[in-house]
């Protein structure tokens, strides 16, 4: 069995690690861990302070140190003797700045490796002065696991006096996979608030809660589709290979021995259907649609957007089962990084990182329009479970096309197509959909229905990107006929 995250927290302490960052939110969660870690330690002493409140956990010493964040450092200088202790000190990075405090921090970090203390700050961000850099040892806390939801929400409804049913037990934290101890706990006080007991009712409540981390984050955007793989005209290649990676996320796959799926990238010019495939994959796999704004992770502090990274990976992970849809990656990680401080390579290395080695049901769903501005590294095998080039639509696709977007608009009709599938020879999906829209435009300011020849003669009047992007298509063929993608469609 893997080492836990309280061993390794009980390793740290035992180790006379001085100065402990546990980056986390949640300070009543870290309280308890720390608490359970200082009787497992031999009764450690486990004293908090924050700013209003001073120090708590010292009898007659409660509240010392109010508004004054260096006696807070100063109270351990008073601790003798064998007994350790650990102090929890909470908002204290707001105070590291100040020269006094940056300095005693510091003299700690080499005191203390001779007593048995250890100084735990708790924030959820924190840009490290320089100085201390060196001083501080960074320890994630990660979402609550599976086994800890279940103690939670079993303790919550024995003391509603209402057990859960196993079945229901396993709904629940199932669903609850990715949130925060306080979060769950909010959702279950809803539940109790409304009917009295925890049950599967409050799965919906679940999904609303998550839907609210997300409009709270300025990096997800949440995406509601009705999109299906029928909506998609052809791609036969790209379908078949997305159902069978929808069937490696069940049970019987992780018994079978099958790893969960990391993902796709989609390449290939505007219009063939890239955006689309993302919206129907999660559609017609019944999984929340997490749109990612790249732009948005590149913020103008120094380390903020490496923090944004890990906000975003944390949030899209408390969605799961999800697909996570970054859209036109080539825009966000296709620049020189050099000009940057190597900002966008750092983002894009823990980006990658987190794709080869997680283990959270996140399907990642990239699109690009081209190669030339993607990294080497994101083509490498094994970031994505595969690439596929989504191309121009040949002419049997380009009728299935139309007559979808027909259908679409006039379930009934009876338009004849090849004449207009004859002219539309390089036209992308988009595109096609633009000559349909057109050609209503036109028999609409004449009074009548459409037919054949609006049809025809919206197409004459379309310049397609086949004409006006030549080179960079002919390009993206010949890179990816090398080996370096499959074909979406299956072609002679």
């Amino acid at each position: 069995m893997g080492q836990t995250w309280s061993d390794h927290l009980d390793l740290l302490i035992r180790a006379r690690t001085p100065i402990l960052w546990i980056r986390s939110p949640e300070e009543e969660r870290i309280a308890t861990l720390l608490g359970e870690g200082a009787r497992r330690l031999g009764q450690r002493l486990l004293l908090r302070w924050d700013f209003i409140q001073g120090l708590r956990g010292l009898p007659n010493r409660e509240g010392e140190a109010a508004r004054n964040p260096l006696a807070a450092l100063q109270c351990l200088d008073g601790l003798t003797g064998v007994q350790g202790a650990i102090l929890v000190l909470h908002d204290f990075h707001r105070y590291s700045e100040d020269g006094a405090v940056c300095r005693k921090l510091r003299n700690l970090f080499v005191s203390l490796r001779q007593h048995p203390h250890t100084v735990v700050i708790t924030a959820a961000e924190w840009q490290l002065p320089r100085e201390l850099e060196e001083c501080i040892t960074v320890l994630d806390l990660p979402l609550p696991e599976p086994d800890a939801i279940r103690a939670l929400l079993m303790s919550i409804a024995q003391a509603s006096e209402q057990p859960l049913a196993p079945n229901e037990l396993e709904q629940l934290a199932h669903s609850c996979s990715g949130l925060s101890e306080q979060r769950i706990r909010q959702v279950a006080a809803r539940g109790l608030a409304r009917r009295g007991r925890l049950g599967s009712d409050d799965l919906a409540e679940i999904l609303e809660e998550k839907r609210q981390a997300i409009a709270r984050s300025e990096l997800l955007e949440y995406c509601p589709s009705e999109a299906s793989p029928a909506d998609i005209g052809g791609h036969e290649a790209l379908k078949q290979w997305l159902e069978r990676r929808h069937q490696a996320f069940s049970d019987e796959a992780r018994r079978y021995g099958l790893p969960l799926p990391r993902g796709v990238l989609l390449v290939g010019p505007q219009g063939t259907g890239k955006s689309l495939t993302a919206k129907a994959i999660a559609h017609g796999w019944a999984m929340p649609l997490l749109r990612l704004d790249v732009g948005r992770l590149f913020a103008g502090l120094v380390g903020a957007s490496e923090a944004r990274t890990r906000e975003m990976i944390q949030r899209a992970e408390a969605m799961a089962p999800c697909v996570l849809w970054i859209d036109e990656i080539d825009k966000g990680f296709g620049g020189d990084g050099r000009s940057d401080g190597g900002t966008s390579q750092r983002v894009l290395a823990s980006l990658l990182t987190w794709m080869a080695e997680k283990s959270s049901a996140v399907f990642v769903v990239a699109t690009a329009n081209g190669i030339e501005r993607l990294p080497a590294e994101l083509l490498r095998k094994g970031r994505f479970d595969e690439i596929f080039l989504l191309d121009l639509p040949d002419a049997i696709e380009r009728r299935t096309i139309l007559d979808l977007q027909l259908r679409r608009r006039r379930p009934e009709h009876a338009i004849p197509l090849e004449v207009v599938v004859d002219r539309s020879e390089g036209f992308s999906g988009a595109e096609l959909e633009q000559t349909v829209v057109e050609a209503m435009h036109l028999a609409f300011s004449e009074g009548r229905e459409f037919g054949e020849a609006d049809l025809i003669g919206a197409a004459a009047q379309l310049v397609p990107l086949a004409r006006t992007a030549r080179e960079q298509l002919e390009a993206l063929k010949q890179w990816a006929s090398s080996g370096r993608a499959r074909p979406a469609s299956r072609r002679p």
